[in-house]
């Protein structure tokens, strides 16, 4: 009969395999044990390993239901089980002796390590190697087993399968050890120190946790919250558009994957409710309007639809690039502003036009002074004549005259000699003819050094004018 049993245990190789794992993390087990009762030991493995493959006149099979199991999976590695069996002896040692149906229970409790990750994922055999120890009775006579055994299991479907075990028990390392006071689990009557035993078992996976109770356990579900479709991965789809409802973003209304689940009338790639032109194709880059000129500008906001034109002009012609449109531009092939009807303005504003604020700009030159005085140093006058060149070629609008004193002595008579200093800068621009108004003049005394006025170096710079750029822009 076992050997039958084996013979359908290996045909079922073939069943496609559903491995234990944390999806169903227990398996429970019903099945039918044999025990084969032996002579040798480890130290005997050839004799063993014939004992073990037969002939089976020593077997000991009960033909009911003899044997419960409960595996629990820890991790990829390793899964942890416990094993219940009863059998009656009746033959034992390789003879055919007839015992006396003495009454055989095994307990066992074992830690699985998946060959998987050894010889690499097969998809059709979960074999496993197991260490386990244990308690064996025969008639009350009892023992502490050791026991290695080797097993696979093959799935029906994700709950359903069989599994087949095969090990070798031992007692024989309890055998007369006092010390431990388990001088009486060694031999046990009946069975002797080693035997094996074998098990076939049907198992069911079970201990999947499911929060919405879809059918879909939460570990393959990808909405393990809200109940749904198997065929989704436990995911919801309300509208029937084949986009689950956490990635659709109009759950309610039917749409493509395109537009992540929402409606697009015109067909364009762009979703209605982001389409500031639902009914006619577009681009996405518009937001799904037309643009029939192809200058970038959606023909709903170009005020030249037909003629290629810049965002700056509202989607209409500017030939000379100044921003102003040319059906808006008085001078439409001469860059101009737009205050001038699109002509140009003067090169240099007029300094005192109120169109424009002033502010100061580049310095130019800076001019020295000696101490305590505000007569020009050699050489001052040539750098001024520069100044008066550059004003009379009209390239600036005016200049500013800032005076600045070090600080030695008083501050007010810092700030009076720093303005007697500008003041003699603007008296020699004026003599060489430059208009007066083109220059804001300030004495700004000691309040902004550019050296330290510790060191004499440092002094004498702070002793300065300085001329700068007035810089005219349009308020």
């Amino acid at each position: 009969m076992m050997k039958k049993l084996l013979l359908i245990a290996f045909a079922l190789l073939c069943v496609n395999t559903y491995a234990q794992d944390e999806t169903r993390p227990w398996a429970f087990g019903v099945g039918i044990n044999t025990t084969d009762a032996s002579q040798h030991g480890v130290t005997d493995p050839w004799d063993q390993f014939k004992d073990y493959i037969g002939p089976f006149v020593d077997t000991n099979t009960v033909p009911v239901l003899s044997r419960i199991s409960v595996a629990r999976y820890l991790n990829r590695s390793f899964t942890v089980d416990f094993a219940f069996a009863y059998n009656q002896l009746e033959k034992k040692y390789g003879e055919s002796e007839v015992l006396d149906n003495l009454n055989y229970f095994s307990t066992d409790l074992g830690l699985r390590y998946d060959l998987n990750n050894v010889i690499g994922e097969t998809g059709w055999f979960d074999p496993y190697a197991k260490l386990a120890m244990g308690i064996v009775s025969v008639d009350g006579d009892w023992g502490v087993p050791a026991s290695a055994a080797f097993g696979f299991n093959t799935w029906f479907n994700d709950k359903f399968g069989l599994n087949f075990e095969t090990s070798y028990k031992s007692t024989a390392h309890f055998a007369g050890n006092s010390f431990l006071g388990l001088d009486d689990a060694g031999n046990v009557a009946g069975i002797g120190n080693y035997h094996f035993q074998h098990s076939i078992s049907f198992v069911y996976k079970f201990g999947a946790k499911d929060t919405d109770k879809d059918g879909v356990p939460d570990k393959e579900d990808l909405c393990p919250e809200t109940p749904g479709k198997k065929e989704l991965f436990g995911c919801a789809d309300e509208d029937g558009d084949g986009i689950v409802d956490k990635d659709d973003a109009c759950p309610k209304l039917a749409g493509s994957a395109s537009t992540k689940g929402c409606p697009d009338t015109d067909k364009d790639g762009v979703a209605d409710k982001d389409d500031a032109c639902p009914n006619v194709k577009g681009l996405k880059a518009l937001q799904g309007c037309p643009d029939a000129d192809g200058d970038g500008v959606a023909d709903k906001d170009d005020a030249c639809p037909n003629v290629a034109g810049t965002m700056e002009t509202g989607g209409c012609p500017d030939a000379d690039g100044d921003g102003i449109a040319d059906k808006d531009d008085k001078c439409p092939n001469e860059v101009g502003v737009k205050e001038n009807g699109g002509c140009a303005d003067p090169i240099v504003p007029d300094f005192n036009d109120s169109r424009y604020e002033r502010t100061k700009g580049e310095l130019i030159k800076t001019v020295e002074f000696n101490f305590g005085s505000y007569s020009f140093k050699l050489g001052v006058k040539d750098r001024l004549d520069d100044v008066v060149a550059l004003l009379d070629e009209k390239k600036v609008a005016g200049l500013y005259v800032e005076g600045h004193a070090d600080s030695t002595g008083p501050a007010a008579y810092n700030v009076k000699l720093s303005k007697e200093r500008a003041d003699a800068v603007v008296d020699y621009l004026v003599s060489k003819g430059i208009d007066k108004s083109r220059l804001i003049v300030l004495g700004l005394g000691e309040t902004k050094p550019k050296a330290s006025n510790s060191t004499a170096k440092g002094r004498a710079d702070n002793r300065r004018v300085e001329i700068s750029i007035v810089e005219m822009k349009k308020k």
